[in-house]
């Protein structure tokens, strides 16, 4: 195994990602979303293809990626029995007294920015995407 090689952390684009959630999780995928107010839209989603591993809250703020330790490294390879392709660390604030700690192994990971609606907006353009639970009339 090699556990010695280091993840980085991740960096994101420009923007206020204060408020964050997760919108999809299945075998598939691991899908957390952000922006400054989750109520309307979202702007940034982390798409996680293939998770192996998560430990995570449902919704948390403020997040502050770092890179993986080599004990989290160590816990999670020795797990999966191999290294995985991507391995993200944050620190971030769940409702507790401290922060808490988290970390999701994946075969890949995309940073989409855009804009998503959370919500049926008739007016939308055609091309505007839509978070997974909102119906869309005709569809």
């Amino acid at each position: 195994m090699d556990v010695d090689r280091p993840h980085s952390a991740i960096e994101l684009p420009e923007g206020s990602w204060w408020d964050w959630d997760v919108i999809a999780w299945d075998g598939g995928q691991f899908r957390l979303a952000a922006g400054s107010d989750l109520t309307y839209h979202h702007g940034l989603e982390l798409a996680f293809t293939a998770p192996i591993f998560v430990s995570c809250p449902a919704a948390f703020h403020d997040p502050v990626f770092r890179a993986p330790t080599p004990e989290e490294v160590l816990r999670v390879t020795g797990q999966l029995d191999g290294r995985p392709p991507v391995l993200v660390a944050f620190e971030a604030d769940a409702g507790g007294s401290e922060p808490v700690s988290c970390l999701v192994a994946a075969e890949r990971l995309d940073i989409v920015q855009e804009s998503v609606l959370r919500y049926w907006r008739e007016d939308a353009a055609s091309d505007q995407r839509f978070a997974p639970w909102v119906q869309i009339p005709g569809r």
